[in-house]
């Protein structure tokens, strides 16, 4: 079964580029890994739906989070991933905390249904 773990992480104003950045240039490792599918990285879009005008409006107090999915072939092929010298050695150079406005959160989900025929 197809696993969708997503890293939720809250990226302060300001160093957006800087995050992005990272991530353009990230060594590749995971990629290699055993059971890895794919990568995506998801920039926040804040917006909210308006029902009075059936419209979507800018949502200026949401800041929303990137969000950094991977999908892999099991959820044991994302622990093996997570315990190997490539994801150490792909975290090693960790951010300047003043990046973040708050914890990232780890998600994990399994896919149990999906319209690209991998179900």
């Amino acid at each position: 079964m197809t696993v969708v773990v997503t890293n939720r992480i809250p990226v302060a104003a300001g160093h957006e580029i800087d995050f992005e950045d990272r991530f353009k240039k990230r060594a590749h490792l995971v990629d290699q890994s055993p059971g890895f599918i794919r990568n995506e990285v998801h920039r926040p879009r804040p917006v909210k739906f308006d029902h009075e005008s059936g419209k979507f409006q800018p949502d200026l107090e949401g800041e929303g989070y990137y969000e950094v999915k991977t999908w892999w072939r099991s959820f044991e092929d994302f622990e093996a991933w997570t315990k190997s010298e490539s994801f150490a050695e792909a975290h090693a150079n960790r951010p300047p905390k003043e990046m973040f406005r708050g914890p990232n959160v780890l998600e994990v989900h399994e896919v149990f249904l999906s319209t690209d025929g991998e179900d």
